[in-house]
């Protein structure tokens, strides 16, 4: 998922260690790893259709390639066809390749990029842009809407809306040196980490659309805190050797905050209330959506080349990981 920015104060190199352990998050987590069946066919296609429609060469292709968001998105959404798993990889790609251009813009850059997307996604078939982003969003957000319900189509237009603001004003942190406090960052990493839109295309993958009561009941909302939180909170984690903003002890401590989320979401089960029998049925298919993002987060941060490049399944195995050479500002 997308990366948080931090703040990069300058050390010592001497006193930087050479590695750092990772938290053993795999062994301890309850829910199994599903694959979706059409995996291959739909993430290759996915790939082929970024590259060409945003026209990557070498060497930002095979880069773009190692990220394998369409992997992610099989291992999220298992059990959607291969139509819905298709556009669920597609705007995987897309936001990948979109969540880098962004890492290059100002606040007024940015709001531009969500101006234009934003339309493309409220009209994906008359709204007329020249942006290449927005050419893309309308291309898969066109075939999202063919079959997803009104609510989770403005579920993901919101959430949408909320991770380009939250982008924002990370931009405006970072330029006006400004470092949040604990509670005001987990905020806005709930935003800033996009898994809400991830949970909207888990309602699409799976071909239901809550009604607006269900999906804003508390407790819902506190399963959706939970599961955003763990898969925010450990890309934090595997992103470390990238920022290198924290030492051994703040991994250890956002190693026991995700493994608190897993807590905070079992509870939470336990509390959901009956809506009738076919809601209930639809609620029962989206917490099982929200355990498989969340578990597909956690795999797929080590199949993926974003964090550990090739390394990933030894360090997967190993959980020791090596300190990339620090960044200057």
């Amino acid at each position: 998922m997308s990366s948080t920015a931090t703040n990069t104060s300058t050390r010592p190199s001497e006193l930087l260690p050479a590695s750092f352990i990772l938290p053993d998050l795999v062994s301890d987590f309850p829910y199994p790893l599903r694959i979706n069946p059409h995996s291959n066919d739909v993430v290759c296609a996915s790939e082929q259709w970024l590259i060409e429609g945003v026209r990557l060469v070498e060497p930002h292709a095979t880069k773009f390639m190692g990220f394998k968001a369409g992997t992610l998105c099989a291992f999220a959404y298992p059990n959607a066809d291969a139509s819905h798993l298709r556009v669920c990889a597609d705007f995987m790609n897309w936001f990948f390749e979109m969540d880098d251009w962004l890492e290059e813009f100002d606040v007024d850059d940015t709001l531009g990029m969500r101006d234009s997307c934003i339309g493309a996604f409220r009209d994906p078939i008359d709204f007329q842009t020249e942006k290449l982003s927005a050419k893309m969003a309308k291309s898969f957000f066109g075939r999202f809407i063919r079959t997803g319900g009104p609510g989770c189509t403005q579920r993901f237009i919101r959430t949408m809306d909320l991770y380009f603001t939250a982008v924002a004003r990370q931009v405006d942190y970072l330029a006006s040196g400004h470092i949040p406090d604990l509670e005001s960052y987990i905020a806005l990493r709930r935003d800033t980490s996009n898994v809400k839109t991830c949970f909207a295309l888990a309602e699409y993958a799976a071909r239901i659309d809550l009604p607006d009561e269900v999906q804003a009941h508390p407790v819902i909302k506190r399963m959706e805190e939970a599961a955003n939180d763990f898969a925010s909170w450990s890309n934090d984690i595997f992103s470390y050797h990238i920022e290198q903003s924290r030492l051994q002890d703040a991994v250890d401590y956002a190693s026991a905050l995700c493994k608190g989320t897993i807590q905070r979401f079992e509870e939470s089960r336990t509390m959901l209330p009956s809506w009738g029998e076919e809601i209930d049925q639809q609620v029962a298919t989206y917490v099982e959506g929200l355990q498989d993002c969340m578990v597909g987060v956690l795999h797929w941060s080590f199949e993926s080349e974003r964090y550990f490049g090739k390394e990933g399944p030894q360090v997967k195995q190993t959980r020791i990981v090596k300190l990339l050479p620090k960044r200057s500002n």
